[in-house]
């Protein structure tokens, strides 16, 4: 009985041993090797599979490496069984023609070798059957257009480059020839010796060609038959899962194989044994082998070069009497000795060469005369080397900002690399470029993006940085003290945020020197003084409570004692008014007291001294100078025809009497008697702007160009004012210099908002068609359409600002007789890169070149079609605001012009030339051009005043 237990035991425990041996087998398999990422593109995130082909490698969703794009799965007919599960789904990326979006590979060795490996598989995943075609990047450098023809067909890239940082990025950019998309992302770490060809500053890409008897058209070959049973090696047989397919069967050609491993020692490709290498192909009657390729179709490259690399391993043990020795020829160029090559038994080989020149190739492995037998080929690999010439953003500037977009969630444009290629630079920064080292961020732009938290220390890790603006955020906590230790800092903007505490004296001490421009404003719990004056936020609470108690009671105080002085004072002028009612109050009387008033024709004519000195004309009468009672100038705009019904207008002109904004002309009062209408408006000493500019004023100093930005800056608040605060919002419809009026001081106000329901028939005769505009200023989207939104104020607002730069028309005299419209003109003269070219020549060269550059890309922005591309008011002040702080720092000498090269400007205005061309046949020209082309000066501008 005890023995038969003593047994049983004993089986019990071999059994066990065996299912343990097992188990921790099947775990190694299942464990890919260090460093290999497999990523299935498309899968739900968190999703994770083991890949039984490859004995177990795990692949893992996407959504961890991007945060762009969107999943889907293939259609039938598509989804065939047998397809590999990571061709079942793709990840597409939606967006306009030029958008990139990329994917971030972590956990590399700066400087290590990778092969990168990309899948595409259509599978009409997107229901309309139209397969795309899109670029595919290396970090910053072009690798590959992916080109797809087929819907049904398997596309695989591979491509072996040195990280130049502790990450990788492979990114997909748009060309407009439908949505880029892939089904598969691989990431293998090589030995530092192997593929020594590719280095930093060029990789190497698996050649595309495809051969009648492959079935992909990527040039990594083995020579096992039949094809159909040994179609593709890959990991483990491969350890590094490179793919190695089958070249096919050829009738010419037999394979001889062996079943003893193979040494590998002598080369670096492998490091261990490999099935891949145990068979060779061989001619069946004959004494060569001939294989040709040519050019990559997904490559565009004119002058390529190819590295070509052939392994020989002889599987065979040959008799003493005979010899396989053969010559090695390319393009019929023999690369071996004189004497030929000889194989070495079991011991694999690798013979290398570079090919130059993009036309066919042809590789022969000829018998020489004495050989008995005939060449052999185990495998072969063909690259094309792709020089890395791109330079991207300097690894501490990249790293911080990836940093910046994780912690705050900000996407925009913000993949791939920060700076590189300029056409991608992220939106927000400005970016120094260099042609002999990486790009630098010298300017952060991150006003009103919602930034939450706390300030990230990663900004300290921007050592170029020169300007930084984090305003109108609602970034909480105290001010780092990091701020202060950035070398090259000298704007920062933290105003309208939730900071709390002192703001850290040595930035207190760089500001009240001059070395930095610094605002702090609307952070309710953020003091300027040193820590210990700065209250406790339960002893800011207290004095709040107080505040809270006296206030009311002292200005409950102060309104009786008002109350009490009018009331005498009214008293007064009863019996001064008694004694003598001839006398006019006095001019130091205040004027708001005739607000919203409704004069009589008659007392219009008082006013004006019978219309005598008429100042203006518009479309829709005649303006004149009068007088108020207390002797305040006003301007008197009197209608030249009768206009809407007496509620409609009494209605709308009561309204506008109650629009109130500094940057506003003041619309006192109006005029309904009988059939005489008008409007009563504050009256602004400094004239239009539009004269102004054209040096036609009476004090015609030409304008600076800090003073046209704020000229620019308040004309926008006032435009912002009217379609962000009124209720309902206004649209003005008719933006343009003439209704720029300046103070004496040239601070800007809009005049004539509103007057397309005031005057609503009369104002049209500016122009012949419906829409309510002026020549040159009038967007096309509104003229074709006749819906009118806010953006069409700020497409007339673009025109403005080109004004502003250039002192030029909205219609640019070329010749004698031509004029072309002024954007038209801008955008030519920019092509050629160069802002001094339309600046104006009055301000004497004494201007920002960053801030013009700024306000040029701005005002094309605004002219965007369609108009929802267009900025809001709201981001064309922010934008002037920050042009304002360029020139600024310019002028104190904080801020140095950049060359153009440094400005990134948008899709809107990078490629001037093609945008110019582009519009001779856009509707913009159509109607800019046949509108305001080829007429004079005189009948090309505003209506005669």
């Amino acid at each position: 009985m005890a023995a038969a237990a003593i047994l049983l035991f004993l089986c019990l425990v071999a059994v066990s041993s065996e299912l343990a041996a097992r188990a921790r087998g099947q775990q190694q398999a299942d464990a890919a090797p260090s460093g290999f990422v497999s990523i299935d593109c498309g899968i739900p995130e968190g999703a994770a599979y083991a890949d039984q082909s490859t004995r177990g490698l795990r692949y893992v969703s996407d959504a961890g490496f991007t945060d762009a794009g969107l999943n889907a799965g293939v259609n039938p007919p598509y989804n065939i069984k047998g397809l590999a599960d990571r061709y079942l789904t793709a990840r597409y990326f939606p967006g306009a023609g030029g958008a990139r979006s990329c994917y971030t590979l972590r956990a590399v060795a700066p400087g290590g070798r990778y092969l990168i490996r990309a899948a595409f598989y259509y599978g009409n995943y997107d229901g309309l059957d139209r397969p795309p075609a899109f670029d595919l990047h290396v970090g910053v450098n072009l690798w590959v257009t992916v080109n797809v023809t087929a819907a049904g067909a398997v596309y695989i890239f591979e491509a072996v480059a040195v990280a130049p940082a502790d990450f990788l990025q492979v990114c997909l950019v748009n060309r407009g020839l439908g949505t880029p998309f892939i089904s598969g992302l691989d990431l293998r770490p090589l030995q530092d010796d192997m593929y020594p060809e590719a280095t930093v500053n060029q990789s190497l890409t698996l050649l595309n060609f495809r051969r009648p008897t492959a079935t992909y058209s990527f040039n990594r070959y083995h020579f096992w038959r039949p094809a159909s049973t040994y179609r593709v090696f890959r990991y483990p047989f491969d350890p590094y899962d490179r793919l190695w397919q089958s070249f096919g069967d050829i009738d010419a050609w037999t394979n001889i194989t062996t079943s003893t491993a193979v040494d590998v020692s002598n080369i670096s490709s492998f490091h261990m044994p490999s099935k891949i290498l145990w068979s060779a192909a061989t001619p069946v009657n004959g004494n060569r082998i001939d294989f040709t390729w040519s050019s990559d179709s997904s490559i565009n490259n004119g002058d390529a070069s190819y590295l070509l690399l052939l392994y020989f391993a002889e599987v065979q043990r040959l008799p003493s009497n005979a010899l396989r020795r053969f010559d090695i020829l390319v393009d019929n160029a023999t690369w071996n000795s004189s004497q030929g090559y000889s194989p070495k038994y079991l011991s694999a080989e690798l013979v290398k060469r570079t090919v130059k020149g993009s036309s066919q190739h042809t590789v022969s492995l000829v018998a020489t005369p004495d050989a008995t037998l005939p060449p052999i080929l185990n495998a072969f690999e063909i690259y094309t080397v792709l020089p890395m010439t791109e330079l991207a953003t300097n690894d501490g500037d990249a790293k911080a900002m990836m940093k910046i977009r994780t912690e705050y969630g900000l996407k925009k444009n913000w993949m791939g690399d920060p700076c590189a290629p300029k056409e991608f630079a992220w939106d927000g920064l400005n970016c120094s470029y260099s042609s002999s080292g990486p790009a630098w961020i010298t300017a952060l732009h991150l006003a009103s993006s919602g930034l939450s938290g706390q300030i990230d220390a990663s900004f300290r890790d921007l050592k170029s940085l020169q300007y930084l603006d984090l305003s109108n955020n609602n970034l909480s906590g105290p001010v780092p003290d990091f701020l202060a230790q950035m070398p090259s800092l000298k704007f920062l903007d933290l105003s309208s945020n939730k900071l709390s505490g002192p703001v850290p004296a040595v930035l207190l001490q760089k500001h009240q020197n001059g070395s930095l421009v610094l605002r702090t404003g609307n952070n309710a719990n953020l003091c300027d003084n040193d820590a210990s004056t700065c209250e406790p936020e339960n002893k800011i609470g207290n004095r709040i409570l107080v505040i809270a108690i006296v206030v009311p009671i002292a200005v409950a105080t102060l309104l009786f004692l008002v109350a009490f002085f009018i009331l005498c004072r009214m008293k007064n002028k009863q019996v001064n008014r008694t004694a003598n009612n001839s006398r006019l109050p006095s001019p130091r009387e205040r004027s708001n007291i005739f607000e919203n008033r409704h004069f009589t024709y008659k007392e219009l004519k008082l006013m004006t001294a019978n219309f005598k000195e008429e100042i203006g004309r518009g479309g829709f009468g005649a303006v004149f100078l009068g007088y108020l009672e207390n002797g305040s100038p006003v301007a008197v705009k009197m209608c030249s025809k009768t206009s809407q019904g007496d509620r409609e207008f009494s209605a709308e002109a009561q309204h506008l009497t109650r629009v109130h904004h500094r940057n506003l002309v003041s619309l006192i009062g109006y005029c309904k008697d009988k059939k005489h209408l008008a409007l009563v408006y504050e009256y602004m000493h400094g004239g239009n702007l539009e004269d102004r500019l054209r040096g036609e004023a009476s004090a015609a100093t030409p304008l600076t160009w800090h003073q046209r930005l704020k000229i620019a800056l308040d004309s926008a608040h006032g435009l912002e004012y009217l379609h962000k605060a009124c209720q309902p919002p206004l649209i003005h419809r008719d933006v343009k210099t003439t209704n720029i009026l300046l103070s004496a001081e040239l601070e800007a106000k809009i005049s004539d908002f509103g007057l397309t329901k005031v005057f609503d028939n009369d104002f049209r005769t500016h122009i012949t068609t419906q829409p309510a505009g002026t020549l040159g200023y009038l967007d096309p989207e509104y003229y074709n359409t006749s819906w009118l939104s806010e953006k069409s104020d700020v497409y007339s607002f673009g025109v403005v600002l080109l004004e502003l730069i250039t002192g030029q028309p909205p219609a640019v005299h070329i010749t004698g007789t031509e004029s072309i419209h002024i954007a038209l003109w801008v955008r030519q003269k920019l092509s050629m890169g160069n802002i001094e070219s339309i600046v104006d020549p009055r301000m004497g060269g004494e201007y920002d070149v960053n801030s013009v550059w700024k306000v040029a890309e701005l005002a094309l922005q605004c002219k965007e079609r369609p108009s929802r591309e267009r900025p809001t008011m709201t981001d064309v002040v922010v934008e002037l605001k920050e042009c304002m702080e360029l020139d600024v720092l310019h002028a104190k000498g904080y801020y140095s012009s950049a060359p153009s090269s440094t400005i990134n400007l948008s899709a809107a205005s990078v490629d001037l030339q093609s945008d110019a061309q582009e519009s001779y046949a856009g509707q913009e020209t159509v109607l800019e051009l046949e509108q305001l082309g080829n007429r004079s000066s005189t009948q090309l501008g505003p209506a005669p005043r």
